[in-house]
This record gives C-alpha cells, structure tokens and sequence, in this order.
C-alpha cells in the first residue's frame, strides 16, 4: 500500500549546503520523497512511500532521515492537526460544508486542539467523527497514517517535555 506523509525538521547548520542535503536523502533511500529547503534552516519531505502498514511507511522513513541527516530535529509529522480547510481537502467536500457540519453537530463534533484563527483538530479525531456521527467515508489508508502522525507527534512532545524536567505535568489529573 502507499501512504503519502511528510515530515518536517530543523537543520542544523553542518547541513546548510542544500545539494549535499539532497543527496545524503536519496542515499539513505528517501527517493520517494519531494523535498523542499525553501525556509533556511528548515526541510519538508513529502513522502509517497510503499509499506505493508502506516506505522512501517512512516518509521522506515523517518530512519532513514536520521541516517542521513543525524542532527536534524523532527518537527512535525503529518497529516496530523488540520485545520477546516484541510479536512475539506482531504474528504472532497467544501470548506463551507465542513464549517456547517461542525456547527450543526457542536455536541458530538471534536473538540480543537488549538481554538483559534484557524483552529486547529487532529485529523484522526475529525475522520472519526464524520465517519461515526455524520456518516462521511474516507480511504482506511488515510486515517492509518494520520494516526501514526498522531503518535509520532505526541512521543515527541513527551520526549521533549520529558527531557525538559516536566515530565510530572503529563502526570496531574
């Protein structure tokens, strides 16, 4: 199955040269990966990778930028929080029909991640939501990686808030 994701990181600076960058990538097998160095110090990967699973497709990938690129620093992993705009993108519906949706179904809809402009869900929380409470269908495939995203994201927010000494916040009730 191919999953399509991208990863996001940091550069350190021994990585300013972009061409050597790219290919270290392709060396370490992100071949299938659209890279993007438009922001200095930053690296987008967008992956089409073939895997027998999501968690496979993204862990395999995410090996093989920390071989090539052992100082970098993962970002962000996606597609993971979205905002309205995206989920239309994503379910084939307008933003507006989304909008309606959530505003309809405030009851059951899920709750923002970050309530703001714009705000901002976990992708895995809205498919599941239109999928149970609205009854909208979506490519299984497409909620595998979300949720591995997901997890991605969470473990390394946990490392770092961790690592940072704070790790008895993630303990309070």
């Amino acid at each position: 199955m191919e999953y399509t994701f991208t990863l996001k990181f940091r550069l350190a600076s021994v990585d300013a040269d972009s061409a050597a960058v790219v290919e270290r990538l392709a060396a370490e097998g992100c071949d299938d990966a659209l890279v993007g160095l438009g922001q200095p110090g930053r690296i987008a990967m967008e992956f089409v990778r073939d895997a027998p699973d999501a968690k496979q497709a993204m862990m395999s990938a995410l090996a093989d930028v920390q071989r090539a690129l052992p100082t970098a620093t993962l970002i962000e992993a996606s597609p993971d929080l979205v905002g309205i705009t995206d989920v239309a993108e994503i379910t084939g519906v307008t933003r507006q029909n989304i909008r309606k949706l959530m505003i309809s179904h405030s009851d059951s809809a899920p709750l923002p991640v970050h309530a703001g402009n714009p705000s901002l869900w976990h992708l895995t929380d809205v498919l599941t939501w239109l999928g149970q409470q609205v009854g909208y269908a979506y490519p299984a495939h497409t909620f595998e990686i979300a949720r591995v995203a997901e997890q991605v994201n969470i473990s390394k927010e946990v490392t770092r808030l961790t690592s940072a000494g704070e790790a008895a916040l993630l303990h309070t009730g």
